[in-house]
């Protein structure tokens, strides 16, 4: 069997959903696992996520994509003061999911947080990133290391482009033309009022919005086949997410 890869999208703290997820999967030895970050911050399970994660980690080839929540968890993790701005969008549900955990099992979550990627590029010179980056030159260039956490005019610009436009036109955006596709998450679909991938452009968007009312996903970098969890609020029917 061929090699698979599949793209992830952001998780939220939602270990049940994820968990539901690998299962359809069918996992092969040889199969490679991108996540887009955002692992935490939203549902109760966040550090128990962390755990998974670093577990996969130990039977497939995986590559962690770091996202903005993830650096306010890594910082969080680091200096034991807590971003208040963090809190407010589920900081709080993830520093609960830590209330039983050690200082050594902490610094082992660290220590996952700092390896993670700002973005990773494969060999068919296709981009994985959590959100995006401004530089015309591609992320290699990028000024602003908080572009890949935090951006979104990437995304903006690829859903705004006429569909009628070709590559070759003048007008075709030239940070679209640095990659033969780029994978993201950070902007979920259901703000669109999509709750599937959406590709706009060479841009795969993979954020169904697992952190609301939506469901975690994962795609297929090659045949574009996609596989979708239940609305994740329906495993935590008690919680609310990072729905307020």
């Amino acid at each position: 069997m061929k090699r698979r890869t599949f793209f992830i999208g952001d998780i939220h703290g939602a270990l049940k959903a994820l968990k539901q997820l690998i299962s359809k999967l069918d996992l092969q030895p040889d199969d490679k696992l991108i996540f887009a970050g955002d692992y935490v911050d939203g549902w109760s399970e966040s550090a128990q996520v962390i755990d998974y994660l670093i577990e996969l980690a130990e039977t497939y080839s995986c590559i962690f994509l770091k996202g903005n929540h993830d650096i306010w968890c890594e910082e969080w993790l680091k200096r034991k003061t807590a971003d208040e701005t963090w809190l407010f969008h589920g900081g709080m549900a993830t520093v609960e999911s830590y209330a039983s955990y050690k200082r050594k099992h902490k610094i082992l979550h660290l220590a996952f947080f700092e390896r993670m990627h700002n973005y990773y590029i494969d060999d068919n010179n296709r981009l994985f990133i959590h959100a995006g980056f401004t530089s015309m030159h591609g992320p290699t260039n990028e000024r602003y290391d908080k572009s890949f956490s935090w951006d979104r005019t990437l995304w903006e610009m690829a859903i705004a482009v006429d569909k009628g436009i070709s590559k070759r036109s003048p007008f075709y955006p030239k940070r679209l033309l640095l990659f033969e596709e780029i994978f993201i998450g950070h902007t979920p679909t259901v703000n669109y009022g999509k709750t599937t991938p959406m590709q706009a452009c060479n841009v795969w968007n993979i954020d169904t919005g697992a952190a609301f009312y939506g469901s975690l996903t994962s795609i297929n970098i090659d045949t574009k086949e996609f596989w979708q969890t239940d609305m994740v609020q329906e495993y935590y029917p008690e919680e609310k997410g990072r729905n307020k």
